[in-house]
């Protein structure tokens, strides 16, 4: 099934600004999380779509990418590729020999695959509790990925042993041929399909590896997540991703952030927003109310007379800021809530009360609305009734 348009996946117009992604993709992140949406596949795929989107159109350089190629861009988008991978295959033919022609090795290929190259990036999402996300916390993950082989030190050779160079290719870890084409002899290069293009080969592989020079391993690592974090932070620990190639670098985890929801508090940004209950007396006659903050119960002064929805503002109550940048605040809007299940007692004083109250006595409209429909009906007489009437009143008048 075709992919969606990643703006219309988070809802935004082409031109949105970072600010604009992150809001976007923080409400529907949440809307659709797993531990909102138990057991419901279909919330589960909306998330992972959710993800892939925010994760290319948050990046600027996969964003230019995909505003040019679209999902079938170079690498492609959500699948892992990279680099020139989107390019030959069927839509291309035989685009890779004809570079082979004049380049010697094509894309990816030559020579370029006997120098380091940097391990793989890797990803691990991470979901934590609303009070973690505020005030921040330390969690240890096990992660599956590849490591060098400590038998060997990655070389793949057994102890004691070492690779020799390849005998097909020399140590070049290419195949060169000549090929008659319509520009002449061409030389083209090829990937020597003996060492894989390394240049070397092992005799004795080690018993550990096999001679892969690294192996699958479940590594333990500790993170250190930031206060302040939201869903959608992400976290980049260099060097804790798959090992490179040919002495390359290690390439870099990164870690995605997810946020359980809080039974009171509903975060927007640095800020926090809840709703307090209280009773009609505290309503009528003002109370000091006890209210949940980040950071334990503080006294809320509530004025005499005030109506639900009514909002007050506790400073510097919010949440404290991943840059620094201060702290949010906190929102209370007030509930009041009708009793429903009164004792004889409480009907009986409720009812003392309503006595006292104004009895509002009920407007009478009649008049005005008698007034109303003679204006309408004189106004949709139109010209011949009124000559009408004027004929009518010049008789009566005889």
């Amino acid at each position: 099934m075709a992919k969606r348009d990643y703006y219309e996946v988070l809802g935004v117009e082409k031109n949105a600004s970072d600010d604009e992604l992150k809001k976007a993709y923080r409400k529907l992140a949440r809307q659709y999380h797993p531990d909102v949406n138990p057991d419901n596949k279909e919330a589960e795929e909306k998330f992972k779509e959710i993800n892939e989107a925010y994760e290319t159109l948050s990046d600027s350089t996969k964003r230019e990418q995909y505003d040019r190629f679209g999902h079938d861009g170079p690498g492609g988008f959500g699948g892992g590729a990279g680099g020139f991978g989107g390019f030959g295959g069927q839509d291309f033919g035989g685009m890779n020999d004809i570079f082979d022609m004049f380049f010697g090795g094509g894309f990816g290929g030559g020579q370029q695959q006997r120098g380091p190259r940097k391990g793989s990036d890797l990803r691990y999402d991470l979901t934590i509790d609303f009070e973690e996300a505020v005030f921040g916390t330390e969690k240890t993950i096990t992660l599956p990925k590849w490591e060098n082989c400590s038998t060997c030190q990655g070389s793949g050779a057994k102890p004691g042993t070492s690779p020799t160079t390849c005998t097909q290719c020399n140590g070049t870890g290419q195949i060169f041929t000549m090929q008659r084409t319509p520009f002449g002899q061409m030389q083209t290069a090829k990937v020597c399909p003996t060492c894989g293009g390394t240049g070397q080969m092992i005799k004795d592989p080690c018993p550990e590896c096999n001679g892969k020079g690294k192996k699958r391993v479940n590594k333990k690592i500790e993170i250190k997540v930031p206060a302040g974090v939201d869903v959608g932070s992400r976290l980049r620990m260099s060097g804790e991703g798959d090992p490179g190639e040919q002495g390359g670098p290690n390439g870099d985890l990164y870690i995605y952030i997810n946020v359980r929801s809080h039974p009171v508090f509903i975060r927007d940004e640095d800020d926090i927003y809840m709703e307090q209950e209280i009773n009609i007396a505290q309503a009528a006659l003002g109370a000091d109310i006890q209210v949940q903050t980040l950071e334990g119960n503080v006294t809320l002064t509530i004025p005499a007379g005030v109506q639900s929805g009514a909002k007050f503002r506790m400073k510097g109550k919010g949440v404290k800021n991943i840059k620094g940048y201060g702290k949010g605040d906190q929102y209370v809007t007030i509930k009041v809530v009708t009793p429903k299940n009164l004792t004889a007692e409480q009907r009986d004083l409720l009812q003392q009360l309503s006595a006292t109250f104004q009895t509002v006595e009920p407007v009478d409209n009649s008049a005005k609305d008698s007034k109303k429909k003679e204006e309408k009906n004189e106004k949709n007489k139109g010209f011949f009734g009124k000559m009408k009437e004027a004929v009518e009143d010049l008789f009566d008048e005889d």
